[in-house]
């Protein structure tokens, strides 16, 4: 079997052997953006706090799922906002017009995931104070 350029060594491999080296692969995504990503830092840190207040929030379940996932969803879109800007960086790092509205975009979605968190969040302690 020979190796081409789009194939990976543990794309073909099932079974337990391959799930381990994806839960490794993602381990360094983890460690790797933590380091390098203060933005990433600072989320991190506002889900923690507001993980730890969503007990209190939440008056049941769902509403508690609800507030925890708007808290995930803004880690996942700050994941994949710095994988583009990584990637940006590696095509070049001099100025590139497409390059910096790619960046944008990737800005705007991270504010979106925010200003959702703080919409759900808001809705959730409106109406359980009412």
């Amino acid at each position: 079997m020979t190796h081409t350029p789009n194939s990976n060594s543990f794309k073909s491999k099932a079974g337990i052997k391959r799930i381990f080296k994806a839960g490794q692969y993602s381990m360094q995504g983890f460690r790797a953006v933590f380091k390098t990503e203060h933005a990433f830092r600072q989320e991190l840190t506002l889900s923690l706090v507001l993980f730890v207040l969503s007990f209190f929030v939440a008056h049941n379940i769902l509403q508690w799922l609800i507030l925890f996932t708007s808290l995930i969803i803004i880690l996942i879109t700050e994941l994949l906002n710095s994988c583009i800007e990584t990637l940006a960086d590696l095509i070049t790092t001099e100025f590139n017009p497409l390059v910096g509205k790619t960046k944008d975009m990737g800005s705007a979605a991270v504010f979106l995931s925010l200003a959702l968190c703080a919409v759900i969040w808001l809705t959730i302690i409106v109406v359980n104070l009412s």
